[in-house]
């Protein structure tokens, strides 16, 4: 969770190495968006790479879980049957 927003997980049942390729890859990605302000065509693969590595790592896309369970990333936690459980970790961390 990330300000209030709920986030999803890499997928744990991805090889620890292939995870590890694939968050190097990420990390690749992500600085050459930085180093990429101001070049559009540049900054758009960037992007794209990012994308790619995030969802090759199960953070977007198809939801990588079998049960069924709805997708909540990126929604607001209030808005999600969380809701509850996320005020009593709220509280907890406040006091």
């Amino acid at each position: 969770m990330v300000r209030g927003r709920l986030w999803r997980l890499s997928n744990p049942a991805l090889d620890p190495a292939e995870r590890e390729r694939l968050v190097q890859q990420l990390m690749t990605a992500r600085r050459a968006v930085r180093m990429a302000k101001g070049d559009p065509d540049a900054l758009r693969a960037a992007r794209s790479s990012v994308d790619a590595a995030k969802r090759a790592l199960g953070e977007r896309g198809l939801p990588w879980w079998t049960d069924g369970a709805p997708d909540y990333n990126r929604r607001l936690v209030g808005n999600t049957p969380y809701a509850d459980w996320y005020e009593t970790v709220s509280a907890k961390d406040a006091g």
